[in-house]
């Protein structure tokens, strides 16, 4: 197993695992290698230095002390915080799709129950609703969300 570092034309880093690499370079040749935050195809590969285990062959005074495990929850990129922030409003709110500008104004001016929803507006409709004084937050969810998790 092969795993790695890719980065996609918007700046995203993530990890890939291929069986070797001629899977990369046929998976990547086929756009079957896609950024699991943007969708990007446009990913390439960046250096990353092999992972070797020397165990007790290696001289202790050569070794470097490792350095202290960070703190769990330390570790998380902005990337994984922004997904988990995607998913935590997902779970909270129902998706109304298109009707979204419409459903805003029907809770807005109280002829739906109030609630959180998510869906589809345009630039435009987004800013009639905020016009109105309703309050509307653009938020790109991820390809790797809007589907079946695996």
């Amino acid at each position: 197993m092969k795993v790695l570092d890719l980065r996609c034309a918007h700046g995203h880093g993530f990890e890939g695992w291929f069986a070797s690499e001629d899977d990369f370079l046929q998976q990547h040749e086929r756009g079957l290698v896609e950024c699991p935050l943007c969708g990007d195809k446009a990913v390439s590969r960046l250096p990353s230095a092999p992972r070797l285990n020397f165990g007790a062959q290696a001289p202790r005074e050569a070794a470097a002390p490792a350095p202290p495990a960070a703190p769990p929850g330390q570790a998380m990129t902005l990337q994984s915080l922004w997904v988990e922030a995607v998913k935590h409003v997902m779970a909270r709110t129902e998706d109304v799709g298109e009707r979204f500008p419409e459903e805003a104004r029907r809770i807005h001016y109280g002829e739906a129950e109030s609630r959180g929803i998510r869906g589809q507006a345009t630039p435009e409709e987004r800013a009639a609703l905020e016009d109105e004084g309703i309050e509307v937050v653009a938020l790109p969810v991820p390809p790797a969300l809007k589907g079946p998790a695996h």
